[in-house]
This record gives C-alpha cells, structure tokens and sequence, in this order.
C-alpha cells in the first residue's frame, strides 16, 4: 500500500479513522502503524485485528505515554491475515526484526550489559565483546546481554586459550603470518593456513560455551580426543585434552550448582518501580547456571506479565531454536501464554512449557531471580534520583517550563584552524545516549590552516542542525498541529542546546537561529570554561550559580562529553590527513591512486617497505609510477 506524503494523522481526521477501522478484519493477524511520511511506527499482533487496533482510540482506554505519542502520528493501518495466533507472533518476531520499528523497542538499550558477538557473516568469524547490538548483517549473531561482566571476560580469557582464533581485525603482516600464529593464539588466518570451513567448525564449537551447551562440547572434545589417540595422532590428542580441561575449569569456576535434575530451564522474574523495570533471566542447563541475562523496560508498558512475555518473546527470537530450553519459568501468568508456548514449541520442534512455581525449588528459583532483579533496581533508581536531582536543578536555574529530557551538546575542535570539525553529543534523562552522537567537517571555506573561527564554525554547525526544522514564517503564525516541532512529536528536537564556549559562541549561534526563525523554539546556553559560567541569549552577565550545584554539574558532564568527542574525532583527521600528506609529495600520485595504495597496504610503513613489483598489483600503479614511489621511499 503506497502512503501519500501529504497524509495527515488519523486523530485530525476521525471519519477516515471509523472507515478504515471498519475495514479491517477481526481474524488473527499482524497490524503495522504507519506515520504521515510512511515510515512504519509500529508493529503488533492480535487475535483478534479490529478490536486491538479500534482499543488505541478508545478515549477510555489508558495509553501509556509512549504508546500515546506513537498513536497521535498514525496516519495509515496495513495489516496481513494468519490463519493462528502463533502464526501472527512468529510473523511478528520477523516484522519487527526486519523494520525495528521505534515504538517497538521495549527493552531499552543503555549500554549498561555487555553481548559477545560472533560475526558469522566473515569468512573467518571475529569474536569480541560490545555493548553495541547492531543488525547490519543478518548472519553476525549476539550473545547476551550477561549481566556479570567479570565473569564474561573470564570466560573469553579461557576460550581464547583453549581454542586458536582470529585475534585481528586486519593483518600485521601482509606476506606473513605474526608471532599469535606461531605462539599457536592464531590459526594463520591472515594467510589462508586454515580454510574457512575449517574455521567456521571450530567457531560453532565455540558458540556452543555461550548457547548453553558446555556440557555438550566437552562430550565431543573427550570423544573426538579418544578418536585421535586411536589413530595415533597425539599432538592432536593432547590440544583436544587441554581444550576439554579448560572448559572443565570454566565450569568448576563460573557455574552454581542448583538442585533439581537436569531439564534445561530458564527463569525469569523482575522487580518494578513506578518508571522502571528490571529483569533478570537465569540460564539453567543441566541443573548449573550457565547464564545471567538482565533487560530494562519502561514500567508503564504494560502489566508485568504484559512485559514478561515481551521480553520472551523479543529474547527468543534472537536465539537459535537449540538455545530454547523445554521449560521455562516465569513470576507471573502471562497474558497470551498459551500462544507463546505454541510458537516455541514450533521453532524448537519438540514440547516447551510455561510454568509459574507456587512452592518448592522452582518457587525458590523464581525468588533467587527476583531478589537478583531488585538488587539491579535498587541501583537503577539511585543513579536515576541523581539524574533526576540534577535536571530538576538545570530546569530552575534555567527558567525552564519542563525538565529537559534531551540535552545536545555542541564544542569545536581543530589546531590552528587545520582538521577543524565539531561534536554533538546527546544526554537523555541526563545519561548519555550514544547512538545519537555525530560529527561533523567544517566547511567553511574561511577556517584554513593558520586560521580559526570558532564564532563561524559553531554558526555553521547549528544551521546544519536545524536546517530541516527552517522556517519562513516566526513561530506566533505557525499552527501548533502543522509545526514539526510540536512536543512529543519529533524524537530527535532537542529541549536544551548547550554550546562549549562564552558570549561570542552563543551569540554567533543565537544570529543563525534567529535567520531560521526558530530562537523561539530552541531553548540554547553556553558554558563557558574558565569560571564554568553559564549565560543565555541576550544576557550580558552570566547566570549566578555554584560550581558544584547538581545542574551545573550535568552541563559539565555535556561540555567535557562534547569536548572529548570532538577531540578525538579531530585526532582521526588529522592521522588520516598526516598519512596521505607523504604521498602527495610523489610526483603523478593522485588522491585516488593514494586511496588505492593505503587500502592496499593499509599503512605508509607497508608502502614503504613493498617492492616495485608489489607496487604494481594495486589497481591503477603503472611501473613507471610504481619506481617513482619506491624511488621516494629509497632516494639512495
């Protein structure tokens, strides 16, 4: 169905609303929420279509605040028909995989718990440790997230002895093989000594100690070491042993032995305030604990089974289907249990069963999770009070109408006005939010080497940010409902701009907001760094304030953030712009052949080092040139 770009939400436009409501069957299905610019808001499942879809516009019916947003920007419903309600959950779990609407995003991603990424889609898979879960690459699968970070980084210690892998990103040597290979760390990946086949193998091995299946593993290294003992192949024998006792040793140090028998089992339980959640997921195999996940989610999502089974259902769709354990145990009754059961039983391909423990061990297992599960809410709601202490006193200091839930902060970074660029970091509810940072080049044709504008090159960088949000017309003719910028609407407008700098900082950006009509509407400061005084737009004299108020530290926090990623970025240009600096001393060398030569070698050293001959393999290196920069690198 083609959405026009001209379609206004729903809410404005209740006649079309009750039509298309009408439409729309009361079989079981999957139903998407699109936005006036077409783009999917969100995606759910139902039993029954008609009826869920109309319950987001009942005016009785009470929306949490983020369901709320989402329905005033729908502007057009699609749905698809299924024949089971199991059917239209494991649609779902594709959809939202596929599209990863916003409003689907439950679980919120802070960073806080560590996955271990395993990059399937290489030829030779990497292994590493994120807090980043990115779904560029279908294959690349995540572990996680463990709640322990000690013991995950213990467990990788053990792995990397025990098993010869991959251990860069890019080769040291580009005809050779480094010391990993012959301390025996590596398998020559760099030069092709192990086949990608081969290696693949070994990595599945190793995927089995984060699915669970340690147990598994060390039956096949015993089995497989016997067989290569009869064959008389002892070296291999003995690797296959030290193999088998390292991850012995990892069970002896990392697992909690439980009582019960040996049916593989998760637990999951989580403790709740009024705006938060934690939950925390207990892997069971074998009667050990062999995993501890942890997930946050908004308390006002829905009832705490309603956030149970999203979480399951979210988890699990993650997961291969031997991953899925038979039983799984949950703290409260979920409100489509049965469905649940129905769609893991069809991707594990043998019975899976829910079961809420009212006495003895599972009882008390659900209880072990639960006080795990309060122990992380207890820290969650003191570092939430300290952000919330601090944006309540940033909203007062600043005359603010509400606390700023989004704070951008701006700094400028260069040497001499050489490699200039500037940051934008992004505080939410006072933390952090990194998915949201970028950078940007200075384009100003004045900011040269010997040069600098700092005043210009801030300007230049507010405009670029809010030149989508530019207006022709003052905010007092603009309509509420037709503004972009109304409250709630657009995610991604800031409450408050901070600016790294003094009074001429904020006045060269005050004049460019000022040009785009919107001074009105973005709410900007700056913080300057000697005295860690903050002014506003057209005060001459800084804001009174004491250097360790709470809401002075914040913006402290923003400006050294700021200041950091700015610098660093800088430090990247300026590398890459040292690199090719050399090379453009060789005479007939262009900046695409410089492209060409670093990818080739990756290094000036590399191009340094490399015969005519190997000169010649890049693409677009004749063998004249390819002398006239060995000659450069060996004038005798």
């Amino acid at each position: 169905m083609t959405v026009s770009q001209a379609s206004q939400p729903f809410l404005r436009q209740p006649e079309k609303l009750e039509t298309r409501l009408k439409e729309i069957p009361t079989s079981p299905g999957v139903y998407f929420m699109r936005g006036s610019n077409g783009d999917i808001l969100y995606i759910g499942k139902s039993k029954k279509l008609r009826s869920r879809v109309r319950s987001y516009f009942r005016d009785s019916q009470k929306l949490s605040d983020r369901i709320a947003m989402m329905v005033r920007q729908v502007a057009e419903i699609e749905f698809i028909v299924t024949d089971t309600e199991a059917e239209a959950l494991a649609l779902e779990a594709n959809l939202v995989k596929k599209h990863q609407p916003y409003y689907n995003v439950l679980l919120k991603d802070d960073k806080k718990y560590p996955y271990v990424c395993i990059t399937w889609s290489d030829d030779y898979p990497r292994i590493f440790i994120t807090r980043k879960r990115r779904a560029n690459k279908a294959k690349d699968r995540y572990y996680g997230p463990y709640v322990d970070t000690s013991l995950l980084r213990y467990t990788m210690h053990i792995i990397k002895r025990a098993f010869p892998m991959r251990q860069r990103r890019k080769p040291l040597f580009k005809d050779r093989p480094c010391l990993n290979y012959d301390l025996g760390k590596c398998p020559g990946v760099c030069q092709g000594l192990i086949s990608p086949e081969d290696y693949h193998t070994m990595m599945q091995k190793v995927a089995m100690i984060f699915q669970g299946r340690t147990d598994e593993l060390v039956k096949s290294l015993h089995s497989q070491m016997e067989k290569a003992a009869e064959n008389l192949e002892f070296e291999k024998a003995a690797q296959l042993r030290d193999r088998a006792l390292a991850l012995q040793r990892l069970n002896a140090d990392q697992k909690v032995s439980l009582p019960d028998d040996t049916i593989s089992r998760d637990a999951i339980a989580l403790a709740a305030d009024d705006k938060h959640c934690c939950i925390q997921l207990f892997q069971i195999r074998a009667g050990k604990l062999v995993g501890r996940l942890g997930f946050f989610a908004d308390a006002q999502s829905g009832t705490l089974g309603a956030i149970l089974q999203q979480v399951l259902e979210q988890h699990y769709t993650t997961v291969e289907p031997v991953e899925i354990p038979t039983e799984i145990v949950v703290q409260h009754d979920l409100p489509q249990g049965e469905i649940l059961t129905e769609w893991l039983t069809q991707q594990k391909g043998r019975k899976v069963t829910l079961v809420v423990p009212q006495r003895q061990t599972k009882a008390e297992l659900i209880e072990m999770v639960e006080r795990n599960a309060q122990y992380e809410l207890e820290r969650t709601q003191k570092v939430s009070d300290r952000n919330n202490q601090s944006l309540l006193d940033l909203a007062t200091i600043l005359d603010l109408p509400e606390v700023p839930k989004r704070i951008e902060g701006y700094d400028i970074s260069h040497i001499q006005g050489s490699n200039a660029v500037a940051s934008q970091v992004v505080f939410i509810d006072g933390v952090p939010a990194k998915q949201h940072y970028r950078h940007y080049k200075i384009k100003n044709p004045t900011v040269t080497i010997g040069h600098s504008d700092d005043f210009a090159s801030m300007a230049e960088v507010i405009g670029r940010r809010f030149r989508k949000y530019q207006t022709s017309s003052p905010l007092e003719s603009r309509s509420p409902l037709d503004s972009s910028l109304e409250r709630g609407v657009d995610r991604d407008f800031p409450d408050l701009v901070m600016i790294d700098g003094g009074k001429g900082q904020l006045s060269a950006v005050v004049a460019v907001l000022q040009e785009m009509n919107l001074l009105d509407v973005v709410k900007v400061v700056s913080l300057a760094k000697k005295r860690e005084e903050i002014f506003l737009p057209g005060e001459s004299e800084p804001l009174s304030t004491e250097a360790e108020q709470p809401g002075v530290q914040l913006l402290r926090r923003v400006r050294d953030e700021s200041h950091r990623f700015a610098v660093s970025f800088h430090r990247q240009q300026r590398l890459k712009s040292n690199r090719r600096s050399r090379l453009e001393e060789i005479p007939g060398l262009g900046f695409q052949r410089q492209k060409q030569l670093l990818a080739h070698f990756h290094s000036i050293d590399y191009i340094r080092e490399a015969s005519v001959k190997q000169l010649t393999e890049v693409s677009g290196i004749g063998e004249s040139l390819a002398q006239e920069i060995y000659n450069y690198f060996h004038p005798n």
